[in-house]
């Protein structure tokens, strides 16, 4: 079974307004709740909410993404990103070292290698709530609807596979026009 791991995309430039840092399209990625732990969820506001509701941690930029895309990776690039969040970890989060940091940098990076269980080209999309438990996370996929008797387009309709109650909708244009 061949190795996959979530890089981010972007399919237009919303990102890049709707969080303070967007990550760069192809980053290998993480789903970044650890950063919300502790956090006054309830007091989030903008971008910071947003990046709290729906974002995706690029390991790189430490920037955001709405969407991850299932992508094959090597051994090498999976244990490349560990170190690379290790890394991050460290200088952005205060762990202690790369002792402390490579445990937790692995065990993000094998959650999000476990939601990768899909073809190569899926899109994956999260939700997170704040609830009385703590931070709950949903994932959606979303698929090319095919059919071979379909002629080929420009674009088609897509399949959304919901875990766990309706998604949530946003309106992109009024977050455009907010300064946060």
């Amino acid at each position: 079974m061949a190795l996959k791991l979530p890089r981010t995309i972007r399919l237009d430039p919303s990102d890049t307004f709707v969080y303070a840092r967007a990550a760069e399209p192809g980053e290998w990625a993480v789903t970044g709740t650890f950063l919300f732990f502790g956090a006054d969820v309830e007091n989030l506001s903008g971008k910071e909410r947003q990046a709290f509701r729906g974002g995706f941690l690029g390991v790189e930029s430490f920037g955001w993404s709405t969407l991850v895309v299932v992508t094959e990776a090597t051994a090498e690039e999976r244990a490349a990103a560990v170190e690379r969040l290790a890394e991050q970890l460290v200088a952005r989060c205060g762990a202690p070292g790369m002792e402390a940091a490579r445990p937790a940098a692995e065990e993000e990076i094998a959650f999000v290698q476990s939601l990768c269980d899909h073809p190569p080209n899926t899109l994956l999309a999260l939700h997170r709530a704040d609830e009385e438990a703590g931070i709950r996370e949903s994932f959606r996929t979303l698929h090319q609807k095919v059919s071979r008797l379909d002629p080929a387009r420009a674009f088609r309709v897509i399949e959304i596979d919901e875990e766990d109650g309706p998604a949530e909708e946003v309106d992109i244009r009024a977050l455009a026009g907010r300064q946060t």
